[in-house]
């Protein structure tokens, strides 16, 4: 494969033509250096893309029309950087394919080959119920109106309210952070599920409030969350994950958890 070229922030027509040269690979190492994360570091999951405008050509060359729920691994060597997936994707639009079992396996075949690791493409139809979107449960940190926006995340903000343990969920529909190249802004509903110390819910609503004006990925975003409340609580069990709303006709939904069994919600409304 040629090396890629990177698209983000670029006007760049739509191909016509099968192109799998276009999708970029970023990779994990250079923000998780960042973080703290070192390979003892408790961390699974997955990150699931939402794609809503999936389309090849049949034998007939008519066009076959889905929605595509993509998961990749957090231990992938990279991601792929979003508008060159969706570049990808639109470059099927006029691709022939014998049958849907070839057109996801080459898909799967063209992300493994920039991801380091196999990738799992469920394909849907356009309107069934199994998309329908879920809601989020535990205490709504939204109610916390009178808290500002601060510059960045700070750990430090975080704190407990009690010296008790307790099981806890929280979740907000107020999350923002900016694309690392354009500077864009990107909203996410987030949800954190808690086995640990007796957690405030207005510090971490305030905390939250951090990343407004933060910029990186969604994917980092989400270990830096996960990782910041993991060094400095280290709860029993603990799952972050965000709902970031569709750009281009995908969107990215990150799940992290120190448990390797614990499974990511799917999907909301709001996506």
């Amino acid at each position: 494969m040629a090396n890629p070229k990177f698209v983000l922030g670029e006007r760049v027509a739509a191909p016509t033509a099968y192109t799998p040269d276009v999708l970029y690979p970023i990779a994990r190492a250079h923000a998780r250096d960042t973080l703290g994360y070192s390979a003892t570091t408790p961390m699974f999951g997955v990150d699931q893309w939402h794609l809503y405008e999936l389309s090849w050509l049949n034998t007939a060359r008519s066009p076959e029309v889905y929605v595509g729920r993509l998961t990749v691994p957090a231990h992938s060597e990279c991601i792929v950087e979003s508008k060159s997936l969706k570049l990808y994707l639109n470059s099927l639009n006029f691709t022939v394919f014998e049958s849907t079992q070839s057109a996801t396996q080459t898909i799967c075949d063209d992300l493994v080959r920039i991801l380091g690791t196999p990738v799992h493409l469920e394909l849907f139809d356009v309107a069934p119920n199994d998309l329908a979107g879920g809601v989020l449960h535990g205490t709504n940190l939204d109610q916390y109106k009178q808290l500002p926006i601060v510059e960045q995340p700070t750990p430090a903000t975080l704190q407990t309210a009690t010296d008790s343990l307790v099981s806890a969920a929280w979740h907000t529909h107020r999350l923002r952070s900016l694309c690392p190249i354009t500077a864009q802004p990107d909203w996410a509903s987030v949800q954190v599920v808690w086995e640990g110390p007796d957690l405030c819910p207005e510090s971490l609503m305030q905390y939250l409030l951090g990343y407004y004006q933060h910029q990186e990925y969604h994917e980092q975003c989400v270990e830096r969350i996960y990782l910041d409340l993991l060094g400095r609580f280290n709860p029993e069990f603990l799952s972050v994950q965000a709902f970031y709303t569709r750009r281009g006709g995908i969107d990215i939904t990150p799940f992290r958890s120190n448990h390797p069994d614990a499974k990511p919600r799917v999907r909301l409304m709001r996506q």
